[in-house]
């Protein structure tokens, strides 16, 4: 096995790791539904920490549904996995992605087999109305984000490097 891709399980690892860290934090110090004053900077309120459990996926979508949540993380730590294996030495944008994914997607995976399929979460945004999420959520969303500049901007070209010269006339 490569550096890189040792690497790439340690930070996985520690994403993870963090993730459950933080929650046995809240769940050691909040009580289900509590809230706090986290962030604020003058008189703008830009964050709380409030504990809930969601059973459901991004926004409460599929509640109740463990099983196929469960089936369906699996699954996708299972593809990531793997592109990462395959594919994550062929560019940094591409291993960076597909680790912070990795690590997101552990944590709450990890939620979900010790918490009765229920997750964890604690971070409510004050600024606008916003689902409450998790610290493994913002690796999923911003690893994503990521992964889809790779696909839109250079996955093809890296696969063909001929598309991506201009024609000559």
């Amino acid at each position: 096995m490569s550096d890189l891709l040792i690497a790439a399980f340690i930070l996985i690892f520690l994403i993870a790791g963090m993730d459950q860290w933080i929650k046995l934090q809240i769940l050691e110090n909040f009580a289900l539904y509590q809230e706090k004053e986290f962030l604020k900077i003058g008189s703008l309120d830009i964050l709380h920490l409030r504990y809930i459990e969601n059973n459901g996926s991004a926004f409460s979508s599929f509640s109740g549904q463990t099983t196929f949540l469960l089936i369906v993380s699996a699954i996708g730590i299972l593809i990531c996995s793997y592109l990462l294996i395959r594919y994550g030495r062929t560019n940094k944008l591409l291993y960076t992605s597909l680790v912070m994914i990795l690590g997101g997607a552990s944590g709450n995976l990890i939620d979900r087999i010790f918490r009765d399929g229920r997750v964890v979460d604690y971070l409510d945004l004050q600024l606008f109305d916003f689902a409450i999420f998790n610290f493994a959520d913002c690796f999923v969303t911003v690893g994503t984000v990521l992964l889809l500049i790779y696909i839109l901007f250079f996955m093809d070209r890296q696969e063909n490097p001929e598309k991506s010269e201009k024609p000559r006339e």
